[in-house]
């Protein structure tokens, strides 16, 4: 089992969702189910990284670690750079950082992210996605495509179609199969989980990397490690985990999850 800390960075402030960390599900607040969720992974620490003292007394109340962080940080990873630091956590560790509004994360995916970090000794940080088949995911800005190289680090993040296979999609935009052709087969596009592990060396600089042109242009912040030089690995899942929390028809629907009797 590789070693590694679980952070999960909690914002109580939502513009759809106010005070989502501390929405019910099944009795327990979102964020607590989170933690269980990576304490069920393995990790041999799990702190909530927060920015107000509800999420904390809300941590508190069910057993689960946490910290008070800034309010003002403008990314979830400058928090966990604060929350490395007030920890202080070695260089060389490992960190998984858990989203608050990930409730139904598989264990398994977070514990896989670290293994890989821990195995990619030229990478910075590991993430994971998985295959797409609908054109429509294809083509939807709202679903962050990774292309990578020979050894499985991610060349390049993008709203965009990547790649683009031009022979089987001769017609493109008119003329759209329901799914990506036959010629992808072996080489899907692949879909980005939002899930990342990170050397605390490369948190520690992050704070410090200039944004970068492409970051801005893609709304994307993991293209500013690519613009500066840093390797992240990708873990090729099978399928996507289950879809977090960011409307309230998303927490409704993780509600009626927790409502199974199997749900804990």
């Amino acid at each position: 089992m590789t070693p590694f800390v679980a952070l999960i960075p909690a914002r109580l402030a939502s513009t759809r969702l106010p005070d989502k960390p501390l929405a019910d599900l099944g009795g327990r607040p979102m964020v607590v189910r989170v933690a269980e969720r990576a304490l069920a992974s393995g990790a041999r620490r799990v702190v909530v990284a927060a920015d107000s003292q509800a999420i904390l007394d809300a941590a508190g109340a069910h057993g689960i670690e946490s910290i008070l962080t800034r309010a003002d940080h403008p990314s979830g990873t400058d928090r966990l750079a604060e929350a490395a630091r007030l920890l202080g956590l070695g260089d060389d560790e490992i960190v998984v950082n858990v989203q608050g509004d990930e409730p139904l994360i598989p264990p398994a995916l977070v514990a896989d992210v670290a293994a890989l970090l821990q195995a990619s000794a030229g990478s910075a940080i590991a993430t994971a996605a998985h295959p797409i088949t609908s054109v429509d995911e294809y083509l939807n800005p709202n679903v962050v495509k990774v292309v990578t190289d020979a050894r499985g680090h991610a060349a390049y993040f993008s709203r965009a179609p990547i790649p683009f296979h031009r022979d089987e999609l001769q017609g493109f935009p008119d003329r759209l199969p329901a799914r990506l052709p036959a010629g992808f087969a072996g080489h899907p596009p692949l879909r980005h989980i939002g899930l990342y592990a990170y050397r605390v060396a490369f948190l520690r600089a992050y704070p410090g990397l200039a944004q970068s042109p492409l970051e801005r242009f893609e709304s994307l912040e993991q293209l500013r490690a690519l613009w500066h030089g840093y390797r992240i690995a990708v873990l090729h899942a099978a399928e996507a985990p289950p879809a977090g929390v960011d409307t309230p028809e998303d927490l409704a629907r993780v509600r009626r999850a927790f409502a199974r009797p199997d749900a804990d």
